[in-house]
């Protein structure tokens, strides 16, 4: 007789998985629609201040990912996905945009947000999305 072990699942347990799913990759959509806008059409900000937005917002990327994900794998592979996500981003800056520039700067402070966000792995924090998505559900 063998003893087959069932798979373990890839996402933490929600009621609607694909909803949060979607909300990660909005917030994609988000960070790279903001990041290859004209810099014209952006609000300004103090020299500087560019770099913690960058942090935080590749911050929130990999930290979503900490609390979609189940394991420690899956979570840093989203956490290096974020990262070359973030290099991505500042290559298509260069190439694709006439006002903006890719900047090695934006890529550390992206890479280095992307790291402090799977920080939140070993907090309780890694569980606030299932608990957000069981208050919804009790709503329901």
């Amino acid at each position: 007789m063998s003893s087959a072990r069932s798979p373990r699942p890839l996402l933490r347990e929600f009621h609607r998985p694909a909803t949060w799913l979607a909300g990660w990759c909005a917030l994609f959509l988000l960070i790279a629609v903001g990041s290859l806008l004209p810099a014209g059409e952006l609000p300004t900000v103090s020299n500087g201040f560019d770099k913690v937005e960058h942090f935080l917002g590749y911050a929130l990327l990999s930290a979503y990912a900490v609390m979609l994900f189940a394991r420690m794998r899956p979570q840093a592979l989203a956490a290096l996905g974020v990262i070359v996500f973030g290099i991505a981003i500042e290559v298509a800056q260069s190439a694709w945009t006439v006002d903006r520039l890719g900047d090695s700067a934006d890529a550390m402070a992206n890479a280095l947000g992307a790291l402090a966000g799977l920080g939140i792995s070993v907090t309780p924090m890694a569980r606030w999305l299932q608990r957000l998505d069981a208050r919804l559900q009790a709503r329901a």
